[in-house]
């Protein structure tokens, strides 16, 4: 069954130098009302890797806190699709999220990076011209995006760093 999947609320704040944006929010991610719920994925390790935080062993709650306090804010390119399962590849009907409005609100905003080629296919049409921030592509912290190690990614991540400072 194909159902009308859709994203959560922004989490950014007035601080705010970088939002990761994924594309849309898998089933595990759905049915807990989590951002990155999967224990498989790697959002909470690879951007604990970037902070040099172990963002893993916090509760979610203070996961988002731990994320605003590093000004580092999280959406999804992708307001509402439909998707049966939650592998990327899946995704039709997409509805986008009003990414060019968002960025307008985020005064210190130096970088908006993608979590994955489907969020960057979806976001960076609507902000190539928005600001005066980077767009930057990161590969996949899904599971499902294995042909990367570990360490590879984080590799990539780290480039986050420069736009905390």
């Amino acid at each position: 069954m194909t159902d009308r999947k859709s994203s959560f609320a922004p989490v950014v704040d007035q601080h705010t130098r970088v939002v990761v944006l994924g594309s849309l929010p898998g089933e595990a991610s759905l049915a807990a009302a989590r951002y990155y719920a999967n224990p498989r994925n790697q959002f909470w390790r690879l951007v604990g890797g970037v902070i040099n935080v172990d963002l893993v062993a916090q509760d979610y709650a203070q996961r988002l806190e731990t994320l605003l306090a590093h000004r580092i804010g999280l959406w999804d390119s992708i307001g509402t699709a439909t998707r049966a399962g939650s592998l990327d590849t899946a995704i039709r009907d997409v509805a986008p999220n009003a990414l060019a409005t968002l960025v307008t609100t985020l005064p210190h905003l130096r970088c908006v990076a993608f979590n994955g080629a489907k969020s960057a296919s979806i976001g960076t049409p609507q902000l190539a011209r928005a600001g005066p921030f980077e767009l930057l592509r990161l590969p996949s912290s899904s599971p499902a995006h294995a042909s990367l190690t570990f360490e590879a990614k984080l590799a990539e991540w780290m480039k986050l760093r420069k736009f905390l400072d």
